[in-house]
């Protein structure tokens, strides 16, 4: 293949890891809380993972749900969790942080990154919160980061498209551009042909029942009534279908 692309899944679980392993992902980016953004994941889940799985292993390094300019606590807090992904065997690690006015913190970013060392570094989707993209885009490159997720700055990538491949082509090879944001194998060909990136992010997690035969139905635990009795795991076969048709495409180019 002239152009492979590199395919990550998000997960949040032992299972999910090892399903997206399993249907021949390149990267997992290990995340807890996926329901609120994804928050770092405790030691004892990046452990087990690394010991479940052959391929790199990113780890969301994030103290909180919510926006992302950081107290010097949780800035240190974060620090603390980079050292210990280091520790536990992960290839590299994901992180934003941005300044009140919106455009990315370069010298915490810096600092982060050159912590990280010699892990790879990915500037998640905070930058699609920044307040100037061409100056972020700029911060990212100066911070010695290596990639940025991104969405194009909309909801889903397909409608960032342009914004997307405008990114591709001003950072040329000094920053990688990894596109996500409702990826799915029936749009990925269309968002790889007109952006031009190389590297996918998607999260393809299905709600599952839970095997628990007892419930009570009375009370619920969570924001969302009745989470408790569901699961939300990735499925080997549509990890599986996502890269095919992301060969499909690279391929052809």
């Amino acid at each position: 293949m002239n152009n492979p692309v590199t395919v990550e899944i998000c997960v949040d679980s032992i299972a999910s890891a090892i399903a997206a392993d399993r249907g021949g992902a390149h990267r997992i980016e290990l995340c807890s809380n996926l329901g609120e953004g994804g928050t770092t994941p405790s030691a004892g889940l990046i452990e087990s993972v690394r010991k479940k799985i052959k391929a790199d292993l990113y780890v969301l390094v994030r103290p909180r749900s919510g926006d992302f300019y950081y107290s010097d606590d949780e800035f240190e807090t974060m620090r603390r969790d980079v050292l210990l992904a280091k520790q536990l065997g992960a290839d590299g690690i994901v992180f934003g942080i941005l300044k009140e006015d919106g455009l990315v913190d370069v010298k915490r970013s810096h600092c982060v990154a050159e912590l990280a060392k010699p892990l790879g570094t990915t500037f998640h989707r905070a930058f699609d919160m920044s307040s100037d993209f061409n100056e972020s885009l700029e911060d990212v490159i100066s911070a010695g980061i290596d990639r940025i997720l991104t969405s194009g700055g909309e909801q889903a990538a397909e409608d960032g498209i342009a914004t997307i491949a405008r990114l591709v082509n001003v950072a040329k090879e000094r920053v990688k551009i990894m596109v996500g944001g409702g990826i799915r194998e029936t749009n990925v060909h269309r968002l790889l042909a007109e952006t031009r990136a190389r590297e996918i992010h998607a999260n393809l997690a299905t709600s599952t029942p839970s095997p628990m035969r007892y419930r009570n139905e009375r009370i619920s635990l969570g924001a969302v009534k009745g989470h408790e009795y569901r699961r939300v795991v990735v499925q080997e076969e549509r990890v599986r279908k996502l890269i095919e048709a992301a060969t499909d495409r690279a391929s052809l180019q």
